[in-house]
């Protein structure tokens, strides 16, 4: 099949290999990327895809919490300059409060009353376009229950800006001292975006997957099927390592795994503590970036 150069260039922006490594990989897997990813990684060409480098939305995250728990949402504008205006901030911290006596979930927040009003949050939204004069939405939200501290990053007011995480710690022990740490666990995820709380939320599908690309790697050693298994298993544990929240290095204390890190807290805390969960919002995650024609930008710069 013909591979087009603007699947190139998508391939290209997901792994950062070069241009002909992109195509070989394209025409050796009938322009199917996903599979492309795997066969530049077992080549040795590319490395796991981060799908986050390559997104791009404005707008602003914005967090609340009370003693029931936390919620996080996100809203979208067209331009970030919308994103600075107070009454978009407004806006996003409003509905941020108002979420917090739902479930959590979209269609609860967009039904539910906005703070101050007689419309719901749905058609607060609505009658903001036409204030501002921008398209914008509530993309998502999520709610965590129980003991929840809460993070910002890149701040542009309280409880508002480009990353949100919740963090829930369960524990019967001093509530506030449990927020403390559950704070800085949240500034962790906020730094290292973990694919899961620990190895048995993993998806099996990515195990199998990361599995499969280790073996063919290793098998490539020319080393014996006893020795390519422990190699493989080895490499499955750096894995579990980098993207299992509990065995990540913690950020503030790399001496400790997060893990390791709460278990320690658990003295301040005064009784056994566990992360039940944790949501990381990073604003425009998903979206993908509206591209250029890279074929007439190749021309061009063929053209001097």
């Amino acid at each position: 099949m013909s591979i087009s150069a603007s699947l190139v260039k998508q391939l290209r922006d997901q792994t950062g290999a070069g241009m002909m490594d992109c195509k070989a990989a394209l025409t050796e897997t009938n322009g199917d990327i996903e599979a492309a990813i795997d066969w530049l990684r077992k080549k040795g060409i590319a490395k796991a895809d981060k799908k986050s480098g390559r997104t791009a939305a404005e707008g602003l995250v914005g967090v609340a919490s009370d003693d029931k728990g936390a919620v996080v949402v996100e809203v979208n504008s067209e331009t970030d300059f919308v994103a600075r205006n107070d009454a978009f901030q407004d806006l996003v911290r409003n509905i941020a409060n108002a979420a917090l006596s739902t479930d959590g979930s979209v269609e609860a927040v967009a039904a539910t009353a906005y703070p101050g009003g007689s419309k719901s949050i749905a058609e607060t939204v609505t009658d903001a376009i036409a204030t501002i004069g921008e398209n914008m939405n509530l993309r998502r939200s999520a709610r965590l229950d129980g003991t929840v501290a809460t993070y910002v990053h890149n701040s542009v007011g309280d409880g508002l800006g480009k990353l949100g995480v919740l963090v829930a710690i369960e524990t019967t022990g001093d509530k506030e001292a449990a927020r403390a740490i559950g704070r800085q666990i949240a500034m962790h995820v906020a730094a290292t975006n973990p694919l899961a709380l620990d190895v048995s939320d993993l998806d099996q599908a990515a195990v199998d997957r990361e599995r499969s690309i280790f073996s063919e790697q290793a098998r490539a050693s020319g080393k014996p099927d006893n020795i390519i298994e422990k190699m493989v298993e080895g490499r499955l544990r750096k894995f579990y390592e980098e993207v299992c929240l509990v065995k990540q290095a913690f950020v503030i204390n790399p001496d400790l795994t997060v893990e390791k890190a709460l278990a320690e807290a658990e003295k301040e805390i005064g009784a056994p503590a566990k992360i039940a969960g944790f949501i990381r919002f990073a604003l425009g995650e998903g979206i993908e970036k509206e591209e250029s024609d890279f074929a007439a930008e190749v021309a061009a710069a063929a053209k001097g």
